[in-house]
């Protein structure tokens, strides 16, 4: 049964933030046609939308395909891209912090192999699960070591960890330790994957950074998301949704619920705010 969706606030906000997997898209990774007409009219009337997901850089031209030209935060906040694709702002982790960083993870919790992504293309250990990546990925394949000092350099925005054996909540818990104050670390897939950005770099940092270039107040934005990594986002906003699926920890966290990404979650609140713009303009 379809959850009734929460009303959304009599002032309708000035940015529309989503996350895509989980939230946006459908399970089947695809948009609906009324979620894309709901993103289309709503920029129509005059409220931005800014797409913010974990998904790397490489991945962005085809999302853009399927969604339609929006501003996209990108690789949990390490990089901004504009509507046509291309690349604005990238916050990467430095090569020794990302040294450190595999090195004192890997010494903590055995049996672990990375993934890492630059702004363009990708490169994984050779025992990380190729489940995890789309076929057709540009792939460096060697040790995680090799992989974050590469010369020449390019910008690494993300490393991803992943164990072959251990629960998501203790690997999660062990890496985060490991990880310490040198990387903002979070999970966003429900599988035994565990993400690093560079320290204070996240969904909600990036995204009240580049509002705030536009003019936008955190209070005025409202944010939708479904997982962990989400939760500073939902934390950082006027106005935050969490999805019918999603994780506890984001039910618990967010001002509002609406229903599943099947659901039409998003395409639901952003129409009520239609409604209020209408009878606001008269």
């Amino acid at each position: 049964m379809a959850m009734t969706p929460a009303l959304p606030p009599v002032a309708p906000p000035r940015l529309i933030a989503t996350d895509l997997d989980g939230t946006l898209l459908r399970s089947d990774g695809t948009l609906s046609p009324r979620t894309k007409a709901a993103l289309a009219a709503v920029e129509e009337a005059g409220i931005r939308v800014v797409l913010v997901t974990g998904r790397p850089s490489r991945s962005v031209h085809a999302l853009l395909e399927i969604i339609g030209p929006h501003y996209v935060i990108a690789a949990n906040g390490a990089a901004v891209h504009a509507p046509d694709g291309s690349l604005d702002h990238v916050s990467p982790i430095p090569p020794l912090t990302a040294a450190q960083l595999v090195a004192r993870v890997r010494a903590a919790v055995p049996g672990v192999s990375f993934s890492v992504e630059y702004d363009q293309d990708f490169g994984h250990e050779p025992t990380y699960p190729t489940w995890s990546f789309e076929e057709g990925a540009v792939e460096l394949v060697g040790t995680a070591e090799a992989l974050v000092t590469r010369t020449p350099p390019r910008p690494l925005l993300k490393i991803l960890a992943h164990h072959p054996t251990l629960p998501l909540d203790d690997f999660y818990a062990q890496a985060l330790r490991a990880a310490g104050p040198s990387a903002e670390t979070t999970h966003s897939t429900g599988l035994s994957l565990v993400e690093f950005s560079a320290p204070g770099v996240t969904k909600a940092t990036t995204l009240i950074d580049w509002s705030a270039r536009q003019g936008i107040a955190g209070q005025e934005i409202a944010a939708f998301g479904d997982m962990p990594n989400d939760l500073p986002m939902l934390t950082a906003v006027g106005h935050s949704y969490a999805m019918a699926n999603a994780h506890p920890d984001v039910l618990a966290t967010a001002r509002h619920r609406t229903s599943s990404n099947d659901e039409d979650g998003v395409a639901r609140i952003l129409e009520g705010f239609l409604d209020a713009l209408v009878h606001e303009r008269g």
